[in-house]
């Protein structure tokens, strides 16, 4: 696809979205904060139809704002989600208000949802953008419209937390920037692995790119497992962060059990305890 389809393309799509809100303030937000990139700008360019658009926003203050939204949209549909709240954090990790949230440089907020951590809707009996799934990171809403709430700031900022080269490319209704190397590794169909503050996801990644016909080194895989050495996946917190960005439904199950077994008993969590529970929880998930 062109670069003067792509940017009609996520224009539309942009366009379409604001219209569906009924909040004239909040649409100002995201109009001069909205930033779309990663994955739906590369499919695009390869002429491969697009899995979801996902939308980032420049401030803090937008994604509150967007999160306070749509839960009570999700809220209006399932009145069992009244519970539901949304937690801010400052700077150092801190539970804090809102307004903190809002100043600070590198905060994060979580959609905090009792019991698994998520919600899921009947995407047949939704209305197009209308909330589908929301989890502490992230909203999706139907029209493949995904709103990640996990990071803000300028596409520079956001691209620190990514991982893979070839989605590098961002739109603002300003521009469209693709990134020489971002270009190189679309071409080649090469993965390339700058660094992340995410290295399993990045490693659980790369199956649905080697399913298309990606190629990875040996050493791209090393980069990534030198990474995983300093993160405790024992610890269910840090297994749960770490899984931003992956299908979670399975793994939000393995990391209930983990709670609870740290919980209700004196089991210790370490690999052994891992790959029995993968076994039992992952019997009938297959790559599709």
């Amino acid at each position: 696809m062109k670069t003067k389809t792509i940017k009609k393309e996520l224009s539309n799509v942009y366009s379409k979205w604001i219209e569906s809100i009924d909040n004239k303030e909040l649409t100002v937000l995201i109009r001069e904060n909205i930033i779309i990139t990663g994955g739906c700008i590369a499919s695009m360019l390869l002429g491969e139809e697009v899995n979801d658009y996902d939308i980032y926003f420049a401030t803090a203050q937008t994604v509150a704002k967007v999160s306070e939204y749509y839960l009570k949209k999700a809220q209006e549909i399932d009145k069992t989600l009244e519970a539901a709240r949304i937690h801010y954090f400052d700077d150092e990790g801190i539970l804090c208000s809102m307004d903190n949230f809002i100043s600070s440089k590198q905060g994060r907020l979580k959609i905090f949802i009792e019991g698994r951590g998520y919600v899921s809707f009947n995407g047949k009996n939704r209305k197009k953008y209308e909330p589908i799934f929301i989890s502490s990171n992230a909203i999706m809403l139907k029209g493949k419209i995904q709103i990640v709430l996990r990071f803000w700031g300028s596409p520079a900022d956001i691209h620190k937390n990514y991982d893979f080269v070839h989605c590098m490319s961002y739109w603002t209704p300003k521009e469209l920037v693709i990134p020489t190397n971002t270009a190189i590794c679309l071409l080649t169909r090469e993965l390339k692995y700058q660094g992340s503050r995410y290295p399993l996801t990045s490693i659980i990644r790369t199956r649905k790119f080697v399913r298309r016909g990606w190629k990875i080194t040996a050493g791209e895989y090393l980069k990534m497992a030198a990474q995983l050495q300093e993160i405790n996946l024992f610890d269910p917190s840090v297994l749960e962060d770490q899984l931003m960005g992956v299908d979670i439904s399975y793994f939000l199950e393995l990391i209930h059990n983990m709670k609870k077994a740290i919980k209700d008993s004196n089991v210790e969590i370490n690999s052994t305890y891992i790959i029995d529970l993968v076994d039992k929880i992952f019997n009938d998930e297959h790559d599709d």
